[in-house]
């Protein structure tokens, strides 16, 4: 066979498999549009926000402290802005100071009076990365060192304390190292990691299992069969919830022994709130690959489905980073629901009364999705 022969028959294959690509719409929306417009949120979300927000907790005193006898009363009633909050808008700190840098970006602090318990409960939650307490008119800063973040907050914003030269490596009596269970990075990445492992197990694994074996024609052979969809599907979901068990204790296992990690709140609530969580994005899952036999449209929408939450849900870092306008939507998202209440059990002592509401509505949302889907299910 000829040159010419042979390049002929791969334009005319590369040809036929690029014109069945374009006539199936799927594959263009998932695979062109739907990256372009994350690659547009996201980039309007960490390229044109010149402004950084950092927040801080305040350790509310029970001495009477004055401008005159602190350093750090000094600092907040003369150098920052009096906020007039109102708790019930959500606009619930008391100071804002900001740092004008025309090269690096402007910095703008929050300061929130709190006890020193709703202070920890904060910085477990990553809203804050760094308590300021008074101490007979000395400051002292409460912060992990291994967080990368404390310790950019407070290098940037001890410095404007007091007399203006505080240096970390010439005043380290002043940082208070919190040694507090649940403070560290690890703490709070952990019940993260198990959560995101729920939602991508169980969409890849059953979502995208079914659309392929859809596309191979393997459930065409199952219709001549007694089998109900409902079993077919549940037997699935079966399989993947004892896989993401085993994992999740191979995790938190780890966890344990080697970084010392504690489980201060209620195991039999974490142990209901995982299954809730496995249970609702199952059910998105059977809902995703119910009627779809094309693995490049199935690819998109489980895209579509996992790396907004995986972004937006604060499995890496605070969620609350996010624009204030986005926080309620983005925990209304399974992922998030689900995140959340797992480090309040992990970190906060948290138990049923306090998952309750989580696992109602994450258990109602996977039978929804799950009927919704069975309702739509086809063999080929």
């Amino acid at each position: 066979m000829s040159k010419i022969l042979k390049l002929n028959q791969l334009r005319h294959l590369t040809t036929a498999y690029f014109l069945e690509l374009i006539r199936e719409p799927g594959v263009l929306m998932w695979g062109i549009v739907f990256p372009i417009l994350m690659s547009l949120g996201l980039g309007l979300a960490f390229t044109k926000k010149t402004d950084v927000t950092r927040k801080v907790a305040v350790i509310r005193s029970e001495e009477i402290t004055t401008s005159e006898n602190s350093q750090l009363y000094s600092f907040l009633n003369n150098k920052c802005k009096i906020n007039t909050y109102s708790k019930e808008a959500g606009d619930d700190y008391r100071w804002i100071f900001e740092i004008a840098d025309n090269k690096l970006g402007n910095t703008k602090f929050l300061f929130y009076e709190l006890s020193y318990d709703d202070a920890i409960v904060l910085l477990k939650r990553g809203t804050v990365s760094l308590i300021i307490s008074d101490n007979h008119g000395k400051t002292e800063y409460h912060f992990d060192p291994v967080n990368s973040d404390a310790e950019l907050t407070f290098m940037k914003i001890s410095p404007h304390i007091g007399t203006g030269s505080v240096m970390v490596s010439e005043n380290t009596e002043v940082i208070k190292p919190l040694t507090v269970a649940g403070t560290r990075y690890i703490d709070f990445l952990i019940p993260g990691i198990i959560t995101l492992g729920v939602m991508m197990s169980t969409m890849w694994g059953i979502s995208y299992g079914i659309i392929e074996k859809r596309s191979k024609k393997l459930l065409r052979r199952l219709v001549a069969t007694p089998m109900k969809k409902s079993h077919f599907l549940i037997s699935l979901i079966t399989v993947r919830v004892a896989m993401n068990i085993f994992e999740a204790a191979i995790i938190i296992l780890f966890a344990i022994l080697v970084f010392k990690m504690e489980i201060q709140g209620s195991i039999a609530a974490m142990i209901i709130l995982f299954l809730a969580g496995n249970i609702a994005f199952s059910g998105i899952a059977v809902l995703v690959s119910s009627h779809t036999s094309n693995t490049e449209v199935g690819n998109g929408l489980i895209n579509f489905i996992v790396t907004p939450m995986m972004v937006l849900s604060g499995i890496f870092f605070s969620y609350s980073n996010f624009p204030e306008w986005s926080l309620p939507v983005i925990k209304l998202f399974p992922l998030t629901m689900l995140t959340d209440s797992m480090r309040s059990i992990f970190n906060e002592g948290a138990g049923f009364p306090e998952t309750v509401l989580p696992v109602v509505i994450l258990t109602a949302t996977g039978v929804v999705f799950f009927a919704a889907g069975l309702k739509i299910f086809k063999w080929h």
